[in-house]
Formats: C-alpha cells, sequence, structure tokens
C-alpha cells in the first residue's frame, strides 16, 4: 500500500475551516511528493453509508487504522445525539435522500434494522473505531509560551461562593460496580432472570481473551431519583444556579437516560399531569426541554402545557441556561452541556454559569454518577482555598490516556440496558459459571464495559516512555477501592516491573488524590503527566488545558497505533455548533485551527517514515516553525468582526509555512519552488486581508447544517481571489 496521509472530513466549523485549509495543505504537500486524500466521516456521511448511499469511510478507516500504514489527521466530529441524529436524518431527507425515520419505539422487523443501523450512527460512533492505540496529548511548547507571555484570566471564586459538586456516592455505576480478569479466552452472556422467573437473554454472546478485564455495574433508578429531589431542594433553598453535566453524546445509553430523568425530576409536576399526552405525542424526556417544547405546537394541550412549564421554570430552582439570549436552558438539549468542557468553563469563570437574564451566578454542578465526581470537587476546592490559577507561571499536565480497542466505558455501548423488569442480571462465562450478578429494579440502568490486556501493557508503556522522554513524573490516576481500577492496578503494578524506570517518580493515587497532587504542582511551576483510563482522558485533557492556555483545541494529540501505524487527532469540538451558527448569521467563523496545524506535523514526519520521503520531513519542519511564528504574531481568529477570522488565520499560516520552505537549506528544489510563492503572498497580504474582511457581517449559505453544499461552502470560505490563484497556481 502507497503511503499516503488520509485527511478526515468531520462536522461543523472543523468541517467549514477544511475547505479553507485543505487547499492549502494539499497544494504545499504535492509539492514536496506527499500524497494527502480525504475520507468522509460526517455523520451525515455514516447515515448514508448505513443504507447504502455512501461509501462507509469510517468502516475503511477502522480496518486501516490496524495496520503499519495508517496515517490518519483526525478532525472533530458530530458525537450524535437522538436530537441531532433525527435533525441529520430529516435534512438529508429534504436534500432527496430516501432513508427512513428513526425508529423510537420498534415494532417490527424492519424498523428494529433501522433503529440497529441508527444506534451504529449515534454517540461515540467513531472514535473507538479509529483509536487503535493509545493517547499522547499535551499542549504543545509553543502554545504554552504564548499562554504565558499573554496569558489568559481564570477568575477568582468569591469568598462567600456558594459553587458546589452533588453527586450521588452510593447506589450508582461507581459504588455498584464489580470486575474479573478472565483467564483465558472465552465467550459470555448477560442474562437477567426476572423476579417471575423467566429467564432474558440480553447479550447472547460476548467474545473476550485472556487477561481481559471486564466490569458490570449499575445505577438505581428510585436512588437516582432521590438524590435529584435533594439536589433541586439544596440549589433552591442555597439560592443557587440548577446545573447538571453529563457526556450524552458519547455515553450515547446511559447518560440520555439519565438526562431525561432530570428533566422529568425538574419537571415533576408537569409530567405527572401531562406525562401520557407528551408520550403519545412521541415527545420524550430524554431529547430535553427543547425537543418537548419544539413539539408543543401540534398537541390540543400544547398552550396548557407550555404555561406549565414556565410555570415551573419560575417556580423552581434558578436553571443555568446555554444561551440566555434564546431561552436555551441546561435541560433543552443533551448535547449542549458536556461535561468535560461545562466544567472547567464553570471553574475558568470563577465558579459561576449564567442564569435566564445573562447574569452570572454560583451554580449547584450536579453531576449524578461519582466515579469522577471527585475531581471536579477537587478542583472547586482548591480554587476556592489558593484562588485562580495564573496561566504566566504555572506548569503543565499533559495526559497519557487508555483508550486503545474500545477501552473502559467508552465502549459500554453494546452492553448497557435500561431493565424492564426486576430480577437479577448475572454475567455468565461459557460453561454457565457466574462471573459478575447484581440485584436490579425495573427501570435500572445496567452496563458493562471490556478492556483488553493488548491495551494495558501499550499504555503502561507509553506512560514510562513519555516520562522519561520528557523528565516528568508520572501519575496513574487508578483508585483501589474501585473495582475496574483494583484489578487495573495489579497489571500496572505488574507491566511497571518490565520497564527501567529507575530515576523515574510514577506513583498511583486515587482521581481525588491525583487531582490535588497536580494542582499543587502546577501552582509551583512543574509539569505532571496524568495517566488515565479513557474518560478521564477526555476530562483532563479538557479541564487541564482550558484552565492553562484557555482552550482545549490548541493541543498536540498523538495516538501511537498498536500496528505502528499513527492516528494524529486535532483538538475538542465542543464549541462548534456556535461557530457554524456565527458564520452563518454573519458570514465570521471564529473556529482555530491551530489543532489541524500541530497534528500536520507528526503526520508528515510519519509520511517521511513511511515512504522514506526526506522532503516530508522538511515540509512538517517548516510548518512547525510557521506555526510558532503564527502564534507570537498572533494570528489566530480575534473574538469579533472586523478582525481576522478562521480564513485569515489560514492565510497567514501558509505565508509563514511558505517562507520557512523557501528560507530553509536542508532540500533546494523545496526551496526554489516556495520563494514565488512566499514573496508573492507577502507582496499581497493587504490585498488578501482586504479581500478576507470584505465579506463580514452578512449572512452567509453553506446549503445545509449537516451535509453543506460543497460549492456553497467553497465559495464562502474561499472568498480571497488572490489567495487562491496563488495557492492553486503553485
Amino acid at each position: 500500500m502507497a503511503a499516503r496521509i488520509i485527511y478526515t472530513h468531520t462536522d461543523e466549523a472543523p468541517l467549514l475551516a477544511t475547505y479553507s485549509f485543505l487547499p492549502i495543505v494539499a497544494a504545499y504537500a504535492a509539492k514536496a511528493g506527499v500524497e494527502v486524500e480525504t475520507r468522509d466521516i460526517s455523520v451525515a456521511s455514516r447515515i448514508l453509508a448505513q443504507f447504502g448511499l455512501a461509501d462507509d469511510a469510517l468502516g475503511e478507516l477502522g480496518d486501516l487504522a490496524k495496520t503499519p500504514e495508517a496515517n490518519i489527521v483526525k478532525l472533530p466530529n458530530i458525537s450524535a445525539s437522538i436530537p441531532q441524529l433525527k435533525a441529520a436524518i430529516k435534512e438529508l431527507q429534504e436534500k432527496g435522500y430516501e432513508i427512513p425515520d428513526y425508529p423510537e419505539a420498534p415494532s417490527t422487523p424492519e424498523e428494529e434494522e433501522n433503529r440497529a443501523k441508527y444506534d451504529k450512527v449515534k454517540g461515540s460512533a467513531v472514535n473507538p473505531v479509529l483509536r487503535e492505540g493509545n493517547s499522547d496529548r499535551r499542549a504543545p511548547g509553543s502554545v504554552k509560551a504564548y499562554a504565558k507571555a499573554h496569558p489568559h484570566t481564570n477568575k477568582p471564586f468569591a469568598d462567600d461562593s456558594k459553587t458546589d459538586v452533588a453527586t450521588m456516592g452510593s447506589h450508582d455505576f461507581k459504588a455498584n460496580e464489580k470486575s474479573v480478569t478472565l483467564a483465558a479466552d472465552d465467550t459470555l452472556s448477560i442474562v437477567l432472570e426476572k423476579t417471575d422467573g423467566e429467564t432474558v437473554t440480553l447479550l447472547a454472546e460476548l467474545p473476550v481473551l485472556e487477561g481481559e478485564i471486564v466490569d458490570a455495574t449499575y445505577m438505581s433508578v428510585a436512588n437516582l431519583h432521590a438524590f435529584l429531589e435533594n439536589a433541586l431542594a439544596k440549589a433552591k433553598a442555597d439560592d443557587v444556579l440548577f446545573s447538571l453535566h453529563l457526556k450524552a453524546t458519547m455515553m450515547k445509553v446511559s447518560d440520555p437516560i439519565i438526562f431525561g430523568h432530570v428533566v422529568r425530576a425538574y419537571f415533576k409536576d408537569v409530567f405527572e399531569k401531562y406525562g401520557a399526552d407528551l408520550e403519545a405525542a412521541g415527545l420524550s424526556a430524554n431529547d430535553g426541554l427543547g425537543g418537548i417544547l419544539s413539539g408543543l405546537s401540534g398537541l390540543e394541550k400544547g398552550a396548557e402545557i407550555q404555561k406549565a412549564i414556565e410555570t415551573a421554570i419560575a417556580e423552581g430552582p434558578r436553571l443555568s441556561y446555554v444561551n440566555s439570549d434564546k431561552g436555551i436552558t441546561n435541560l433543552h438539549v443533551p448535547s449542549d452541556v458536556i461535561i468535560d468542557a461545562s466544567i472547567p468553563a464553570l471553574v475558568r469563570n470563577g465558579g459561576k454559569l449564567w442564569g435566564a437574564d445573562g447574569s452570572e451566578d454560583d451554580t449547584l454542578a450536579v453531576i449524578p454518577d461519582s466515579s469522577y465526581a471527585g475531581v471536579y470537587q477537587t478542583v472547586i476546592d482548591d480554587m476556592k482555598k489558593n484562588g485562580p490559577l495564573d496561566p504566566a507561571t504555572i506548569g503543565t499536565v499533559p495526559n497519557v490516556g487508555l483508550m486503545a480497542q474500545k477501552a473502559e466505558e467508552y465502549g459500554s455501548h453494546d452492553k448497557t440496558f435500561q431493565l424492564e423488569a426486576a430480577g437479577t442480571l448475572r454475567v455468565l462465562n461459557k460453561a454457565g459459571d457466574v462471573l459478575i450478578e447484581h440485584d436490579v429494579e425495573a427501570g435500572d440502568i445496567w452496563r458493562a464495559c471490556q478492556t483488553k490486556d493488548i491495551p494495558v501493557r501499550d499504555w503502561v508503556k507509553l506512560a514510562v516512555s513519555r516520562a522519561r522522554d520528557s523528565k516528568t513524573p508520572a501519575i496513574f490516576w487508578l483508585d483501589e477501592s474501585r473495582a475496574h481500577d483494583a484489578e487495573l492496578i495489579k497489571k500496572v503494578t505488574t507491566y511497571l516491573t518490565e520497564h527501567d524506570t529507575e530515576g523515574l517518580e510514577i506513583k498511583i493515587l486515587s482521581p481525588q488524590l491525583a487531582t490535588a497532587y497536580s494542582l499543587e504542582r502546577l501552582r509551583n511551576g512543574e509539569d505532571t503527566i496524568s495517566v488515565t483510563g479513557n474518560v478521564l482522558r477526555d476530562y483532563n485533557t479538557d479541564l487541564f488545558p482550558i484552565l492553562e492556555v484557555g482552550t482545549s483545541a490548541k493541543m498536540l494529540s498523538i495516538v501511537p497505533l498498536i500496528a505502528g501505524g499513527g492516528l494524529f487527532e486535532t483538538g475538542a469540538g465542543g464549541s462548534a455548533p456556535k461557530h457554524v451558527q456565527q458564520l452563518v448569521e454573519q458570514d465570521y467563523l471564529r473556529w482555530d485551527s491551530l489543532g489541524e496545524f500541530f497534528a500536520l506535523v507528526p503526520a508528515f514526519e510519519k509520511y517521511a517514515e513511511q515512504a522514506s520521503a526526506p522532503a516530508a520531513t522538511v515540509l512538517a519542519a517548516a510548518l512547525d516553525r510557521a506555526t510558532a511564528t503564527f502564534l507570537e504574531n498572533d494570528r489566530s481568529p480575534g473574538r469579533k468582526l472586523g478582525t481576522t477570522d478562521n480564513r485569515g488565520s489560514h492565510f497567514y499560516l501558509g505565508l509563514y509555512w511558505a517562507q520557512e520552505l523557501a528560507a530553509q537549506t536542508e532540500d533546494a528544489e523545496l526551496a526554489a519552488a516556495f520563494k514565488p510563492l512566499a514573496e508573492t503572498l507577502a507582496a499581497n497580504e493587504s490585498k488578501i486581508v482586504e479581500e478576507l474582511l470584505a465579506v463580514q457581517g452578512k449572512p452567509a449559505d453553506i446549503g445545509g447544517y449537516y451535509l453543506p453544499d460543497a460549492e456553497k461552502v467553497t465559495a464562502v470560505m474561499r472568498p480571497s481571489a488572490t489567495l487562491n490563484e496563488a495557492i492553486d497556481s503553485l
């Protein structure tokens, strides 16, 4: 297979930015003989692929990721919640694609089949397929240097701040977890023996390997209800904002259900009186308040229900708002409030979120499952005691994350069930022996997850390597009192002996202690590697970067694939929807492509290794220097109209990259090829900037949200004829 870099087409703001940036990348790469191809793994493309209307690009890349030839640049994609999935389906249908509606309650074999296809698209459908390696994610040195020279503001908590975390602490996923390590290859099954004696098989075959960790746990819905009643009462009594923090995109089965329970708890009187009407109309609390409100106009009692909802909001604890100008609450859409971005924003803002009138106030941050809630409580307590972090002086907390081969909770989707009846739920081996069992009630949320041995070995190896290369302590965030972590600790302790760790500081601490330890070192200007499981990898690679450098979009994210290839991720996409909205309204895209710049450097280096192509190394080194100049000159998108946006930032990156290639002496042919371009771009800087700024301030037509029109997006994202001519004629 010929070496090539696969640059992914994804969704929302990253996709729009690709239309501006990729022509530059492709043109520069071609001059160095580097092959760059694209694959569409957007939610729209993935839906169409399920029905044979598009190539299965995700499946292709999943297979490629298991080979030494893999070299994939992966941009943020939509992890579709049910409302997003339905919206994408509707848009595709309106564009003429003959695909079925999403079946809420399948009642025929055809609907069951369609539901199964859509279930392959929703939630975290992309990352588990591509992540055939563990994660090495950190803030590049140039980004840290910029943050120190131009520190953002982390606001202090008020002395009388009431902001706090509320979590169950018992009867939840953490408390009920049981875990086993398999002694040999086997095939497990998951069965529910109901209290009436009937046995139901929930999963007939679950292949497992020797050394694999299998966990099972459940959340008691009765105790969830009691917890939510207390949390609502506390928020009301303390007169603080009530805010829910979940990840209904990645935890695509369990968290939407929990989200629905919170919606029903907050609007308890509404659902007691009108629940049957809402259910009959297909309006589900799991889809959020926004979905319910949008469907009321067709109901006989719609106006009455809307008034009841308004009364509940007026009389209940004050809600936090995602967008107070548009009346979008924390409970409107399950995918709007993602914990790994929302809690760091709260911390950076001095413990305050935004209320109905747009003003800031203290908040009760509700995190039902207690598995990692203590991390955020520790951070909040630290900020209250020691004050905000100063980006100009603090150290950094990079991450080595266990995620290969669908490791841990994010791989639990096909093994998560909302139980329809009470009974005893058992995980059995092929011989019929009970490995794990739980007594459950109807409505409880039960899940199992797997962690294979090879990824754990690779994770430990990567952690030791990073600790040695960076001369930085590495802390495994593992809690010996948690069943899964206890099994992992056994493996980590064993596998650490296989490496030379002399002179290295490597510890195992509970997440809360690891948080406190890392924060103490951070304040002292010292660095600490957090070595975590999959969910904490997601949390930490937002939490610390947002506090350190103001955003998690500027991270270098390298995934050394176990088979020898490379996956290079480009940062977080949590803000992507807001950027699309601004582009459509004002023709201004604030998306920052620094993540793409950073990811391309190791991708070019990987290509040089795979293809024995020294020119690709020159391309990478020049891009790295150009990115440093880009940061020094502060060319990232501005915050308002009339300043450089995403398209302007691409121009400046292209200018600096061309200048670096023209000036380098390692490859005379490349230098000669880029000298005229560098001169042209520099000479026409004012004209190009003027052309890019001229389009701002007017609505932009991109022809769709989930499947925008390629010609329209190209016109919007490449508005400078001067720049286009220079790049296209290279």
